[in-house]
């Protein structure tokens, strides 16, 4: 078991020393965070975990994917065969290749994933860059800190909760940082197809959000895709928000269906939370279940608040399995949450609150 105490110990493992040189000033600016070692391929970081004695071995693997003599993919069953086992972050390319990399990361037992910045945008020293960093090894290494049997301990029966007045017509999904691992773990509980159509945001740049779709639809009942502006929103399906661009949901023809929005980013980020909660609430008369996962900030709150005003219900997850507990800690903080649980128990919730539902506008 890791250490409960002390600051978070982090190898970095990239072949530029420049970019080293650079990860490090941006994890060691936090008093919490101390880096143990910095290797350039990944024969050398498994070596040096080998040789670390297991007081001092690092808790978090910060990974480059593209290296040479052994690349990220080669080394992280590796890594992740280790005793004690570090959590791995990887770090990937903005690119389509780097993103279809990244999900194969995730498959094997990466915890997450950083995207690494262009210069365009800032490079590393990109103020959004360095705190979703920070909060991602952070989070993950209190996550990995906790004991086995808290973290795998059943959650209590969760209170019954109310189907939004009017009935449920949609189900809406927002998360972040930590996302698509909560996100797995709540698709692989929804044990049969829903007979609504669910509408999720997934803050991650463009390309990246393609590539967890696909991950996504290799886990459970739930088939999931990109959304298309103008598509017909069906049963049965999740609709991921394209990076960069807001999902927004209206009624044509009677049918609901996808809209796709290049709007001003809200709360820093596009896709958002908000837009799309504010968009479900009025297309569907308040008959939405929105579920607030994962993630820094506070998107969602204000669409959350337009949910439960129009007679909608609204879930969060839990601090406790959450990588960072900012999004659905708001809504929890705001009193609009009606329970707090743990992915897989958010699943059983919207089985229970779709059983035997057939959705208006389906």
């Amino acid at each position: 078991m890791i250490p409960a105490s002390g600051p978070v110990r982090v190898m970095l493992c990239d072949d530029s020393v420049t970019v080293r040189a650079a990860l490090a000033r941006v994890l060691e600016a936090d008093p919490e965070i101390r880096i143990v070692a910095r290797v350039g391929d990944g024969r050398q970081a498994v070596n040096a975990l080998s040789a670390m004695p297991t007081a001092v071995r690092p808790q978090v693997v910060l990974l480059d994917l593209e290296m040479p003599v052994m690349d990220g993919m080669t080394a992280l069953p590796l890594l992740l065969a280790q005793v004690p086992r570090p959590v791995v972050i990887v770090a990937s390319a903005l690119t389509q290749k780097g993103a279809a990399v990244t999900m194969a990361a995730l498959r094997a037992g990466a915890a997450d994933y950083i995207p690494k910045p262009g210069a365009a945008g800032g490079g590393l020293a990109d103020a959004g860059f360095r705190a979703e960093l920070i909060a991602k090894v952070k989070g993950w290494a209190r996550m990995g800190r906790a004991p086995a049997a808290a973290r795998l301990a059943a959650p209590r029966p969760a209170p019954a909760v109310p189907v939004p007045r009017g009935g449920l017509r949609a189900i809406a999904i927002g998360c972040s940082t930590g996302g698509p691992q909560a996100l797995a773990a709540l698709v692989r509980g929804l044990s049969r197809p829903l007979p609504v159509p669910v509408l999720t945001v997934q803050h991650m740049p463009a390309g990246f959000t393609a590539m967890l779709a696909d991950h996504l639809n290799r886990l459970g009942s739930l088939g999931c895709a990109e959304a298309q502006d103008g598509e017909a929103l069906q049963p049965g399906r999740l609709y991921l928000a394209p990076g960069d661009r807001h999902l927004l949901a209206e009624v044509a023809a009677g049918r609901l269906v996808a809209r796709l929005s290049d709007g001003p980013p809200e709360n820093f980020c596009r896709p958002a939370v908000d837009p799309l909660l504010r968009s479900l609430t009025t297309a569907c008369e308040g008959g939405v279940l929105a579920l607030i996962m994962t993630g820094m900030g506070h998107d969602g709150l204000a669409g959350c608040r337009a949910v439960a005003a129009a007679g909608g219900t609204v879930l969060a997850q839990d601090e406790a399995s959450s990588v960072v507990w900012g999004m659905p800690g708001a809504v929890a903080r705001a009193g609009l949450a009606r329970a707090l649980l743990p992915p897989e128990a958010l699943a059983e919730q919207v089985l229970v609150a779709t059983a035997g539902h057939a959705g208006a506008l389906a």
